[in-house]
């Protein structure tokens, strides 16, 4: 049942990209490629997507590429909470001798959350818009715990990000920096984030994103179709392919 759902989303995925290219974050919710900005969507704004997740993208529990989904709410336009669940081979939590360790049986489930505490512009003119945010921020396993050093939190991160966009002639430029923290011994984050969008005025709803998510470097671009339909792409290190669909709704 599965393999015909993962032809059609990569089919999807493909077609869309020969399109156009958009933005929608690995993470489920608002912000560059991994790393995070100060961004915002509209208040009343509904996200289902998914993504394809190259094994390099990941934390070291998953050493194969997996597929993630997520539902993402703007509730005000200064929050947003995102539900995001990852899939899990049967090879990596060990379930059953009998079952095809090469076949998706579990997946890891968290939340995210984001505030933004400034708005860009709100004081004074080239003041940048600030986000406070986090995602996976508490594990199940063991007693459970905040931040922990091991257990589910996979894609646990804290982090605090400020954006600024410039109008250079008629093209659109956004700054984005963030400091990212965990204190997991896999895929620890303690540090700068940072990410450098561009968005041509000749192709209307197109961002070209490069950014360092204070692991790696990443370059990819995103485009938002008829206004609804989001697709990005990126090269992780700069070779290693991860991209996703996004379909947005504006409530009334």
């Amino acid at each position: 049942m599965l393999y015909p759902m993962k032809k059609i989303f990569l089919a999807g995925l493909f077609l869309c990209v020969s399109i156009a290219l958009s933005a929608q974050m690995t993470h489920g919710t608002t912000g560059l490629l991994n790393a995070p900005s100060a961004e915002m969507q509209d208040s009343k704004t509904v996200m289902i997507g998914g993504n394809y997740l190259h094994e390099k993208l990941t934390p070291d529990t998953w050493n194969y590429g997996t597929y993630n989904y997520f539902v993402n709410a703007t509730i005000f336009p200064f929050l947003e909470i995102a539900y995001t669940a990852t899939m899990f081979k049967a090879k990596t939590i060990g379930i059953g001798w009998f079952q095809d360790p090469e076949k998706f049986c579990n997946q890891d489930r968290y939340f995210s959350a984001r505030l933004r505490v400034l708005k860009e512009g709100q004081f004074w003119k080239h003041m940048p818009a600030v986000v406070l945010g986090t995602s996976d921020p508490y594990t199940e396993s063991g007693e459970g715990q905040i931040a922990s050093a091991d257990g589910n939190g996979y894609f646990c991160r804290f982090y605090v990000a400020a954006t600024k966009h410039f109008l250079v002639g008629t093209e659109r430029l956004g700054v984005s920096v963030s400091y990212v923290y965990n204190n997991r011994r896999s895929n620890h984050l303690n540090g700068i984030a940072a990410g450098v969008t561009y968005e041509p005025s000749i192709i209307p709803n197109l961002r070209v994103i490069a950014e360092y998510d204070n692991i790696n470097f990443s370059v990819g671009a995103s485009y938002l179709l008829f206004d609804q339909l989001h697709a990005q792409f990126q090269l992780q290190s700069l070779k290693y392919f991860t991209g996703g669909l996004c379909y947005k709704i504006h409530l009334k």
